[in-house]
């Protein structure tokens, strides 16, 4: 079997191996191993990251014995859950809760997997080189530990070119989520796909309709968490995948828009990702993105989750690659010449749902995706003739939009980077910018209808004004709301005037009589 030779290892290697957490909750895995006299091993992503000095929360451990046994045991010795992730192949979990009784155990999560009969046969059948390689575990924090490190398909060597390699022609057969994953380590460890391995994605990216949605989901979301999510997304379409798991995009490419946009639907779908990575971001050096209105409690907000293990953050980024994927279907040329995409917003949200729903999204975040790509021209729609949007027009785009307002607005503001691409003009994106910092500062200092004192009720306007129940009592009363979160009225007289003087309700709920398909948004 080979080993590693010390001189392979560049300096910046090893630099997390002797990390307290590290070493307190691989004492203990130690300790537990001895006591049974069983033999374990550290591979996979544990050990590459470690060697990369990446900080990391995960221990891959192959085992002798019965895996599944051994996890049983381990999570009421560590006082963990024991998850078991796959019967068939002997693969189980123990997560340890972030508030387990020894601070260094806190939040970690141990994988077991069962050796069959050696570990280079068990490296063997793995994915990647990088992750093809193996430690005896009581070697662990031991002089000269790298001379024992267990590499017979030059893992170090590949980290220290930076590239990720299969292991062997079937990789992506053997498993084909394996294909997404080979993108997201890369774009993760920005790494480079070695050509080879590239032409085998490519090859078997048909192979990716074979998972399920749920390990489509997990790693499609994780590659869209990452830094410089559009890049990996031209590498995801480049290598054939990216369409294999939204055959919807396929249909963008190429249709083109109005001469205000700068891409197709389908480059303008990606960069629009890039946008809303921008605006979330704030980057000292992006000059566009400090015209966005920030703060600390913002940054908080997109850090929140939205189910699946995500951030809001993540989900915006999914909305704006999402936002226009019904505008091939909605596509036609009005009298004028003009390029149309009315109603693309309706049926996106529509569309979304579909792709999500095959994806396993969870319910939270198909909601959060629906109501972003249903409403993204709203936040310039309330803006008539270059006014700023009033605070009726607020309250109800906040009433109508709901839990997704806040990221709804910093979608628009995305979807206008996309849009105008190079040709940006600052002064149209200031002024977009101000519309949207004027939304939030009125929206979010304005009282919603729970937390208003009620000045008058359905049985106050039954009594005042003679009417009989019906939803016109449910519209005057919306009516009362608006005016009461806008200043307008204060006191139940006024609130009964305001009524009073309403001979029926007119109907603008807020929108603009734009039309659905105006595209400069």
């Amino acid at each position: 079997m080979p080993h590693t030779s010390q001189s392979s290892f560049p300096q910046f290697l090893g630099l997390s191996v002797q990390s307290p957490r590290n070493g307190a909750i691989l004492s203990s895995l130690q300790n537990f191993f001895k006591a049974r006299a069983t033999p374990a091993y550290l591979v996979g992503g544990f050990l590459r990251d470690c060697l990369l000095g990446i900080e990391t929360g995960d221990v891959d451990l192959a085992v002798g014995g019965d895996s599944l046994s051994l996890a049983k045991e381990l999570a009421v010795d560590l006082r963990g859950t024991f998850v078991p992730l796959s019967l068939e192949h002997r693969v189980a979990r123990v997560a340890l809760p972030a508030s387990c009784d020894t601070t260094d155990h806190r939040g970690w999560v141990i994988d077991l997997t069962a050796l069959d009969n050696q570990v280079h046969t068990d490296l063997a059948r793995r994915d990647f080189t990088v992750d093809a390689m193996a430690l005896d575990l009581n070697d662990w924090g031991a002089p000269g530990w790298e001379e024992k490190i267990l590499d017979p398909l030059d893992g170090v060597g590949d980290l220290n070119r930076e590239v990720m390699r299969a292991v062997g022609e079937s990789v992506f057969q053997d498993d084909p989520a394996r294909l997404l994953r080979a993108v997201r380590l890369a774009a993760k460890l920005q790494f480079t796909i070695e050509p080879h391995t590239a032409g085998l994605i490519a090859r078997h990216a048909h192979l990716i309709s074979a998972i399920s949605g749920e390990r489509i989901r997990e790693e499609f979301l994780a590659v869209l968490s990452l830094d410089r999510a559009k890049d990996h997304l031209e590498t995801l379409d480049q290598l054939g995948l990216l369409c294999c798991i939204i055959p919807e995009l396929e249909t963008a490419k190429g249709v083109e828009q109005p001469r205000e946009h700068y891409w197709d639907v389908f480059g303008h779908s990606i960069h629009a990702v890039e946008g809303a990575e921008r605006v979330v971001s704030r980057h000292a050096q992006d000059p566009e993105a400090s015209e966005v209105p920030w703060s600390g409690e913002i940054e908080e907000y997109f850090r929140g989750d939205a189910g699946d293990g995500h951030t809001r953050a993540t989900m915006l980024k999914l909305a704006a690659l999402l936002h226009d994927i019904a505008k091939p279907q909605t596509r036609t040329i009005d009298a004028t010449g003009r390029t149309r995409f009315l109603g693309h917003p309706v049926l996106g949200a529509s569309m979304a749902d579909d792709i999500l729903e095959r994806m396993r999204l969870s319910n939270m975040g198909k909601d959060m995706v629906h109501g972003m790509v249903e409403n993204h021209l709203r936040p310039l729609q309330m803006s008539q003739d270059g006014e700023l949007p009033t605070p009726r027009a607020v309250y109800r785009y906040f009433r109508d939009v709901g839990d997704v307002a806040i990221d709804t607005l910093y979608l628009s503001l995305a979807d206008h980077l996309a849009a105008r691409g190079p040709d940006l003009d600052m002064e149209g994106w200031r002024r977009h910018a101000d519309i949207v910092t004027h939304i939030l500062e009125v929206g979010t200092h304005q009282q919603t209808p729970e937390k208003m004192p009620r000045l008058v009720t359905g049985h106050d306007l039954m009594q005042e004004f003679s009417l009989s129940p019906g939803p016109h009592l449910g519209l005057l009363l919306d009516e009362v709301n608006e005016a009461q979160a806008s200043g307008v009225v204060s006191t139940r007289d006024e609130a009964l005037d305001l009524v009073r003087g309403t001979p029926g309700l007119v109907g603008d709920k807020g929108t603009s009589t734009k039309e659905d398909g105006q595209d400069d948004a």
